[in-house]
């Protein structure tokens, strides 16, 4: 049957039986594509009849859906004309893992980050007023996304505008009462019949009639009458909020859906249909465990695993996670903040080894940054884990809240640079030049696991906030020291001396520059290769000797070349007054970079060895150039 479906305009011929077969083979074309290419499984699986619901009574792309964080979107996706396209779902060059209008007209607005959904809807719908237009607008957010500050802010404005918006609350977390969710939907029909507000009207204005005591018997009743829905109807605080709510409604009923959109779309004003759905449906380890099967690599389907190249060292979050704890046993100061991400940056072990140090605050960046920055004034030394991508929501507070006032927060960053296949709005190509330009931070990314272990100690003994970040991954299975050593603040490490040219390497980017070097050292070119360990504060004094000795510098990241390590390096010798330097720089290119595997981005944005060779070769004026030319996000 879903061969069939080009186009949500399909969906009209089917009737609930047909739209029921219809959503058993999303389903499992769903389960097939993401135990292939990874991907996000337990969200699209729980949405999928709420998903034929929406587009079976709205009219896309003349009626606009928003999808909130956007992770839920494969059934879309599939009957908005790239079910053909579907197996190639997060690869390069395929149809991303989120929204995305470039895609489709279907996609109305890119998402990636949670809590947006509700004012993108409310801004597309102010539009649609000013233009005097007439279409509905949809935001469908989850009951995780309702934890963000931002989804609060925006119900707030829509209740005050009282435009036409319909916001659709995915909720898979509580269970249905059948009692309770008969009588929800018999209210939401009662409050939402025009009769209704009729009849109350009327009453109202005959109870105020009575000679004397009318106008009291009126407030009386109006008080009852308030008490009772308090008691009796759920939503009340979304009604307060200037909302009509509607629901429960049972998210994995068709026939119930279909009917209350239809009602939602018929109704004046901003509409709020509660939806209960169950993460993972249709695919038994999902349901069971739809925290793991959140996001997931490729695994098998049958026995749910996931799928693990043989002999992989642990990743830099394991080894985090891990070290965090083992520092935590030392110092009872110690405390650890998420954003609702415990598993996904490696602070569930630490949970689990002290419950009473760790605070899941939710979708909330914001609060997170400055939640730590409160428990470092009264004493404590918090260590804040979030994604890179992540961390730029609470821009304001890092600066405002923490370094305003150098308290001693370590913000820890995982994700940093390329993360392959969530694409542009999950790659964290930007921390170096949003942390750097701050007073008082500190900034370092580690070479290997070891370093970071070093570097994490170094962070929560500094007196003032850092920061440390790491790329998605593996590590590179480097031997790990017993005893963790801090390093000395602000120093870089020479790996190699040569007499050529100075590659000045950080992060993730450090392994590739050794391994340069010793295919250059083949050609007759000696190099130095330095691991800056800091991008804040620079090694001054390192950096100025070498450039001076060898008079060619590359320098090489895992960052946006603006604003990055290169570019703080060009500022230390502009400001020196050191000239005759020649300087190239690889980074990630002045753009943003879409999904596919990591090693395919970093090739993609010339992060190789065999680029960083040519690159090489190219600035000591070599006329021969190895293993074909590619010199992407270079900047001499």
């Amino acid at each position: 049957m879903l061969s069939t479906i080009n186009s949500p305009r399909d969906l009209l011929s089917l009737d609930i039986g047909g739209l029921q077969r219809l959503a058993q083979e999303i389903r499992q074309e769903i389960i097939e594509t993401v135990a292939a290419n990874g991907g996000h499984l337990a969200p699209n699986l729980g949405v999928v009849e709420l998903t034929l619901a929406l587009h079976r009574v709205f009219q896309s792309p003349r009626d606009k859906i928003i999808w909130d964080v956007g992770h839920q979107c494969y059934a879309h996706k599939m009957i908005t004309g790239r079910r053909a396209a579907f197996r190639t779902l997060r690869q390069y060059g395929g149809i991303s893992g989120f929204p995305r209008p470039q895609e489709s007209e279907h996609d109305v607005f890119a998402t990636g980050h949670s809590s947006t959904s509700i004012s993108a809807a409310l801004g597309l719908a102010l539009a649609r007023d000013l233009k005097g237009e007439d279409y509905a607008v949809v935001a469908v957010i989850g009951d995780g996304a309702m934890t963000g500050g931002m989804a609060f802010e925006a119900l707030n404005h829509a209740g005050q505008v009282k435009t036409n918006l319909i916001v659709v609350l995915n909720d898979n977390e509580m269970s249905i009462s059948p009692n309770v969710g008969a009588l929800a939907q018999y209210l939401s029909r009662l409050r939402t019949d025009p009769m209704y507000s009729k009849g109350k009207e009327e009453i109202e204005q005959l109870l105020k009639r009575i000679p004397t005591i009318g106008p009291r018997v009126a407030r009386a009743v109006e008080r009852i009458k308030d008490a009772l829905k308090y008691l009796v109807v759920p939503g009340m605080f979304f009604e307060e909020l200037g909302f009509i709510y509607l629901g429960p409604i049972d998210g994995h009923n068709l026939r119930a859906m279909i009917k209350v959109f239809e009602q939602a779309r018929s109704t004046k004003g901003p509409v709020l249909v509660h939806v209960l759905t169950r993460k993972g449906k249709g695919y038994p380890p999902a349901e069971k465990n739809a925290d793991k099967y959140h996001g997931v690599g490729p695994f098998d389907i049958k026995t749910g695993q996931v799928k693990k190249k043989p002999g992989e060292p642990p990743s830099y979050t394991e080894v985090f996670g891990r070290t965090l704890v083992e520092l935590g046993r030392r110092d009872r100061r110690i405390v650890a903040i998420t954003a609702a991400m415990p598993s996904g940056t490696g602070l569930d072990l630490f949970a689990s080894a002290f419950p009473e140090r760790f605070f899941d605050v939710g979708i909330a960046e914001q609060h997170a940054v400055t939640l730590g920055a409160g428990l470092a004034a009264g004493g404590f030394r918090p260590v804040v884990a979030i994604y890179s991508t992540f961390l730029q929501r609470a821009y304001d507070q890092i600066i405002h809240d923490v370094c305003l006032q150098n308290l001693p927060v370590t913000l820890v960053l995982d994700r940093g640079g390329l993360v392959g296949e969530d694409g542009a709005t999950h790659h964290g190509a930007f921390d170096f030049a949003y942390l750097r330009c701050i007073p008082n931070m500190v900034v370092m990314a580690p070479a290997n696991e070891n370093e970071l272990r070093r570097m994490l100690l170094t962070a929560l003994m500094h007196p003032g906030p850092a920061a440390l970040r790491y790329p998605r991954g593996a590590g590179t299975g480097c031997p790990l020291d017993e005893e963790i050593l801090p390093l000395p603040l602000g120093k870089a490490e020479v790996l190699r001396e040569g007499d050529d040219l100075t590659v000045l390497a950080v992060g993730s980017m450090v392994p590739l520059a050794a391994e340069a070097a010793s295919l250059l050292e083949r050609e007759g070119v000696q190099a130095t290769v330095i691991n800056a360990r800091f991008v804040k504060p620079l090694d001054e004094e390192c950096i100025i000797r070498y450039a001076v000795r060898t008079r060619r510098l590359l320098t090489v990241e895992e960052h946006a070349l603006q604003g990055g390590f290169g570019g703080a390096v060009l500022e230390l010798l502009a400001d020196r007054g050191i000239q005759g330097v020649k300087v190239t720089r690889l980074g990630i290119p002045d753009e943003f970079i879409q999904h596919g595997s990591r090693a395919t981005l970093l090739a993609r944005c010339g992060l190789t060895v065999e680029n960083l060779v040519n690159a090489a070769l190219e600035l000591v004026g070599a006329k021969r150039v190895l293993l074909g030319k590619s010199l992407a996000g270079v900047q001499g």
